[in-house]
């Protein structure tokens, strides 16, 4: 039990019960309530929280005593880095202010600046903590905590609930109230207003406006001065705890089965349309890798064209002895050949020997080319006659060509129809997760409090693409309505998404030029990294 000193002004810090997802149990009451709160950082979530610990614990205003659970936010949007869902259990003061236990998750750090996937791993904690045997089955509650100031909502708190809203079921729209902090007790017309411009799906009053319940954050101020101020604050914020714990008492709690259903059919989306990214990039490999093969092939073909005539006719003179036809007067009967040359030197019936032919001079002949001696002649009935044959030549470079590139064209044929069988399985894959993506988008439009979410419409265009592709009309038409569909609010979200991823990457790629910077530095003793301010 907490002590309540009646003097004593100090503010007085104790923990009660904060749990996160790596906790194995949380316990079960016969009378519990379950609140998730969303919000963005400096909304007040924090010391909404601690007002609600406070109030179930009995704390009274007279006590002078508040009970600091959770740490204020004085971080920066930018510096709220956990990705934990937080589990706050009040139990144990059943019979101080409330008749039940209470249950609060908390989300903090949805939607900071870094990337998206910091926000999954709260939405695959979220789905942990939902499915689990010991986690959380029901919520009473769903509230929307933002500042009575704020007249219109940024996309930052617009992509925090449309994220969220994204990733519950339908039936929880009643179960959805505003929670107003920094309320001065008057009705919020300019956050309300943000809420129906914002198209915020949510439980309505008999007006038909959102239901709402108004804080004031100041409880945990100095009480030394502006006394009366701060009882009036507390006053305020007392009397909308007690309009929401009514509200708690009386709504039925949501079983969480289908937002299970919803948040798993949000991480296979995911999942379907990265593995069909993959797939796509990995057929624009393979169409490379195929346009390659085809004109090495090309070349292969024009190259064995080129060469496949290595055998070619050739035509060549030579010589050949042929009897000497004297039916003609004349002819004369006898010649004086060279058997060196293959010519013939002389024809002459007076001859009686080579060597007295009258083309021989000194021994030698004066007609052949060789200037042969005459003993390399001779006086015979026959003459050399002048023929041409044809036969095949090989010319050996051009066969080891042509046998080269055939043996290559070979290879590539193969490679070719190996690959073409990995594009057609790949494409077969890819049609696959296309149909599934499709499927989980149909599914999620039937069961989910919010379809048409930033996360969502992100993927649209690029499934309508690719549906038109693969020439399926009633579904490229049924995915342009979904994106018809689209409010202003999803386009604010996803342009505030956007934006987060483009911050994440411009961090990556800082984050990698520091590490190039570092490990050059430390590479060579010589190089001196300064930091020199703009200024």
């Amino acid at each position: 039990q907490p002590t309540r000193p009646s003097e004593d002004p100090a503010f007085i810090r104790r923990v009660l019960r904060r749990m996160n997802l790596d906790t194995t149990t949380i316990l079960r009451y016969k009378a519990n309530k379950t609140i998730l709160l969303v919000g963005e950082t400096g909304a007040g979530k924090s010391t909404l929280i601690n007002t609600l610990i406070n109030y179930t614990i009995g704390v009274k205003w007279e006590d002078k005593v508040w009970f600091q659970i959770v740490e204020e936010e004085k971080k920066t949007q930018t510096e709220s880095q956990t990705s934990d869902v937080i589990v706050y259990e009040i139990f144990g003061f059943e019979d101080e202010t409330l008749p039940y236990s209470l249950t609060i998750i908390d989300t903090p750090g949805y939607g900071n600046t870094k990337g998206t996937e910091h926000d999954d791993i709260i939405s695959e904690r979220l789905l942990d903590l939902f499915q689990s045997e010991d986690g959380v089955h029901e919520v009473h509650a769903v509230g929307l905590v933002m500042k009575a100031t704020d007249n219109r909502m940024s996309d930052r708190p617009i992509y925090v609930f449309d994220s969220v809203m994204s990733l519950l079921e339908k039936d929880l729209e009643k179960n959805i109230v505003a929670l107003i902090t920094h309320s001065n007790g008057r009705r919020p017309k300019s956050s309300l207003q943000a809420l129906e411009d914002s198209n915020i799906k949510c439980a309505r009053n008999e007006k038909n406006q959102p239901l709402y319940f108004l804080f004031d954050n100041c409880q945990h101020e100095d009480r030394t001065e502006e006394e009366e101020f701060l009882t009036t604050a507390y006053k305020k914020s007392e009397r909308g705890i007690r309009e929401f714990t009514m509200f708690l008492e009386k709504t039925s709690p949501q079983i969480l089965q289908k937002t299970v259903e919803v948040l798993n059919e949000r991480i296979r989306l995911a999942s379907c349309i990265q593995n069909l990214q993959e797939k796509i990039r990995q057929g624009k490999v393979t169409q490379t890798k195929i346009r390659s093969i085809q004109e090495a092939l090309k070349k292969h073909d024009e190259e064995i064209k080129k060469n496949e005539k290595f055998n070619i006719e050739v035509t060549e003179n030579y010589k050949e002895r042929s009897p000497i036809d004297c039916s003609k007067w004349w002819i004369f009967e006898r010649a004086v050949c060279c058997t060196v040359c293959e010519v013939n030197c002389c024809y002459s019936k007076a001859i009686w020997s080579h060597e007295n032919c009258e083309v021989m001079k000194d021994g030698r002949c004066t007609v052949c080319l060789n200037r042969c001696p005459a003993s390399k002649h001779e006086k015979q009935k026959w003459a050399y006659v002048d023929k041409t044959r044809k036969f095949q030549k090989t010319d050996t470079e051009m066969k080891e060509k042509y046998e080269s590139n055939k043996s290559e064209s070979e290879k590539k044929k193969v490679l070719l129809e190996n690959v073409e069988k990995e594009i057609n399985q790949l494409t077969a894959e890819k049609l696959k997760l296309l149909d599934e993506s499709y499927q989980h988008l149909v599914r999620l439009e039937q069961i989910a409090l919010k379809a048409d979410s930033a996360s969502t419409i992100v993927h649209l265009d690029f499934l309508i693409e690719e549906m038109k592709e693969k020439g399926d009309t009633e579904k490229v038409q049924k995915l342009e309505e979904m994106r018809s569909r689209v409010g202003e609010e999803t386009k604010a979200a996803l342009q505030y998404m956007c934006a987060k991823l483009t911050v994440a990457e411009n961090v990556a790629k800082d984050q990698e030029e520091e590490q190039h910077s570092y490990d050059m530095s430390a590479g060579n003793p010589d190089v001196h990294l300064v930091s020199i301010p703009k200024n």
